[in-house]
């Protein structure tokens, strides 16, 4: 397989509609009708992990009409503490699409401005997006309107259940479950979805390997009062010995991040606030009055991915598949990405819309192991500009803030990395140059075009009395026109990305 091939968008692997493949040819995966899986499958997915990832996932699963459940080994009480806690804008528009970012923006804080090692300042409000800023909203916030929309779509859940193993067979995948009191189950479904964090249990199941490093040890988290307020909302920097980042959670209370060359400890070792105290004035000069810590934390940072997204009837998404610094705040929506674009594929096939299903199904290794890759390539490269201490390290960082100041597309170039809106997925040969790309929320006459995919399909774009006729798109297609005159066509996906365009 080429990597031309190997990278092509989902649509086109769908779109040009393949005679279907007989069951019982090429890997022997479908060796069982459907008709019988279903009957013998007690849910038709399976999802392990009730973080963001997994119940954007099941969600969208539920309102497609999917039996999905959700398994989850910690109860189902939920602390108001989180690490992650900033949401980019990609994934705000991914919300968009499912009726829920406008709330959730209601309680964040926006932020509109990053600014670098005292250096180097990042403009949001250039984004061409509906959500031109970084909302500071904590992951149990995202948590809670992603749950709320899950079980309202009838997914199932199971919380206090731990996933012990996993067999697959022809038609189906078989997960081992003990509950909070020992009790040992099998549940069985058509497909799993390991979302279930860096120390996943469906990885470990699969035996899949985790290559990486341990990039920093004993980082600092902290949530904190502060008596004096930063010049700016966001703040990070580094002077090589240490660094520390500061964001608002919009309620009185900030978070910060610390880490000191000379300070490693053990991860159970506890924090003190003097600690943390001590690295914010030497990273940034001042600790702004820290006061009345409400958690104190210590974790180690690695930089990891799963060489396979999918094994057969298993697929890994968010901190199973990847995991980084967190510098950028990217982890979280990655996640979500992941997600979102596993979620339509799994529908579509499991409906009987995908006329080659394996070839849908393993676009979500072709399209998101290369976004995954480049999350930890750019957020260890912040990372390492952060921490440079030797004369050529601080050197680069100097040379790479000041480019990025004085060259403003590659500043942009860079927001969009950070952001998502400048994800794109590949595209073969011949394609029209929008195939592949993040469509923009286009003003149509029937409304928005995020408020057009909350139906869950593909949304057709035309313009009046053109005879635009796409290929055959493996789901429900909502018709839609532009408002402004245009010329061209475009076919949307249910995760926002362009399948398919012509002038």
């Amino acid at each position: 397989m080429t990597d031309e091939t190997a990278a092509r968008s989902a649509i086109t692997a769908t779109v040009t509609s393949p005679a279907p493949t007989p069951a019982s040819a090429g890997t022997g995966t479908e060796t069982e009708t459907a008709e019988t899986a279903e009957t013998a499958a007690e849910t038709q997915v399976t999802v392990v992990g009730a973080g963001p990832t997994g119940l954007l996932l099941a969600g969208d699963l539920a309102a497609a009409g999917v039996r999905v459940t959700v398994v989850e080994r910690r109860a189902p009480a939920r602390s108001n503490l989180t690490r992650a806690f900033g949401v980019h804008a990609r994934t705000l528009e991914l919300l968009d699409a499912r009726g829920l970012a406008d709330e959730l923006v209601s309680r964040g804080t926006p932020i509109t401005g990053l600014s670098l090692f005292r250096r180097l300042s990042l403009d949001l409000s250039r984004l061409r997006s509906r959500f031109p800023y970084l909302l500071i909203a904590p992951q149990y916030e995202v948590e809670r309107l992603l749950e709320r929309r899950a079980r309202a779509a009838g997914a199932a859940f199971r919380y206090g259940t731990e996933l012990r193993g996993l067999h697959q067979d022809a038609g189906s995948v078989t997960a081992d479950l003990r509950g909070e009191h020992g009790a040992e189950t099998a549940l069985r479904s058509r497909y799993l979805v390991g979302a279930d964090g860096m120390r996943s249990a469906a990885r470990r199941s699969l035996g899949l390997p985790f290559p990486g490093v341990s990039a920093i040890r004993s980082i600092l988290l902290a949530d904190v009062r502060l008596t004096e307020e930063p010049e700016s909302l966001l703040a990070v920097n580094g002077t090589g010995r240490a660094f520390a980042f500061i964001a608002p959670f919009g309620d009185g209370w900030y978070r910060v991040m610390g880490w000191r060359r000379d300070r490693s400890q053990p991860e159970d070792r506890p924090v003190e606030l003097d600690e943390v105290r001590e690295i914010a004035r030497e990273a940034l000069g001042t600790d702004y009055g820290m006061r009345d810590a409400r958690w104190l934390s210590r974790f180690h940072s690695d930089e990891r991915q799963v060489p396979e997204y999918r094994r057969g009837r298993v697929f890994l998404a968010g901190d199973a598949a990847h995991v980084h610094s967190p510098a950028g705040g990217q982890g979280m929506n990655t996640g979500l990405q992941d997600a979102a674009n596993l979620s339509w594929k799994l529908a579509a096939v499991l409906r009987g819309d995908a006329p080659d299903p394996e070839a849908l199904l393993d676009t979500y290794q072709s399209e998101r192991h290369p976004v995954g890759a480049l999350v930890v390539r750019s957020s260890g490269a912040i990372v390492r500009l952060a921490m440079a201490h030797t004369p050529l390290q601080r050197l680069t960082r100097v040379l790479a803030t000041s480019f990025l100041n004085a060259v403003r597309p590659a500043a942009d170039k860079a927001v969009g990395m950070i952001s998502g809106t400048g994800i794109s997925y590949g595209a073969p040969r011949g394609s029209h140059r929008l195939t592949g790309r993040r469509a923009p929320d286009l003003a149509l006459r029937e409304g928005r075009l995020y408020e057009l995919l909350r139906a869950g399909g593909f949304v057709l774009v035309a313009p009046d009395g053109s005879d635009a006729a796409p290929p055959a798109a493996p789901g429900p297609v909502t018709r839609a026109h532009w408002r402004d005159p245009h010329r061209k066509a475009l076919l949307i996906r249910p995760d926002g990305y362009i399948a398919w365009a012509r002038e």
